[in-house]
């Protein structure tokens, strides 16, 4: 039996549409070849309840009473989503969907579409949603190793970044070469950088963060 903790961490596909028929046929598409799904009949009930911190992707109905799919996207990217929006558009909806998709949605599909294209956007969708995840967790762990650096060691690393020797370091802050050195080698543990290169790398990151 699966543990809450592997029910968690195993993606799900939400389903929102007001159509229940559409969202029956999707959702047992997507069980009858393993997919967990979640379905909702409306995007309110789905952005109420919606868990950020599971795998997971979105396939929505651009065009429903209630909300549009280019709303619910925009609500999405208030709140800082990363979840990929897959959009399932009638032809007048076209605009609207490509709208969306200028907002951050993933794709879309125009009905009627093949069982196989919706399957391969989701597959596609969830392998975005690892690696959004991933590089978040990255950027993390980043300014965690960022925040473990002194005042000192901050000042050391923005010049070596600068390309700047460490004899030229020791001048600028009144140290000895020898001390320049340790504190480089402190910044180049602490932050696990392999090369100076690699430290540019991080601080460019960091940078662009801020």
């Amino acid at each position: 039996m699966a543990t809450n903790t592997e029910k968690q961490s195993k993606p799900v596909v939400y389903i929102v549409d007001d159509d229940d028929g559409m969202r029956r046929a999707l959702s047992t598409l997507l069980t009858t070849i393993g997919h967990t799904t979640v379905t909702y009949a409306s995007p309110a009930e789905f952005l109420s309840k919606y868990d950020p911190g599971r795998p997971s992707c979105l396939v929505l109905d651009v065009r429903m009473p209630e909300m549009s799919g280019l709303e619910v996207q925009q609500q999405l990217n208030r709140t800082g989503s990363i979840l990929p929006v897959i959009l399932i558009t009638g032809h007048g909806d076209i605009p609207m969907a490509v709208q969306a998709m200028k907002d951050g949605a993933f794709d879309f599909l125009q009905k009627p579409f093949r069982d196989e294209e919706l399957l391969d956007r989701i597959r596609r969708a969830l392998q975005r949603d690892v690696e959004n995840r991933e590089s978040i967790q990255r950027h993390a762990d980043l300014r965690q190793r960022a925040s473990s650096l002194t005042p000192r060691e901050r000042e050391v690393m923005a010049m070596v970044v600068d390309g700047r020797a460490n004899k030229v370091i020791a001048i600028d802050l009144g140290l000895s070469e020898r001390t320049v050195e340790i504190h480089r080698a402190n910044v180049m543990e602490k932050m696990g950088a392999s090369s100076a290169a690699h430290l540019v790398k991080m601080h460019l990151l960091l940078e662009a963060e801020a």
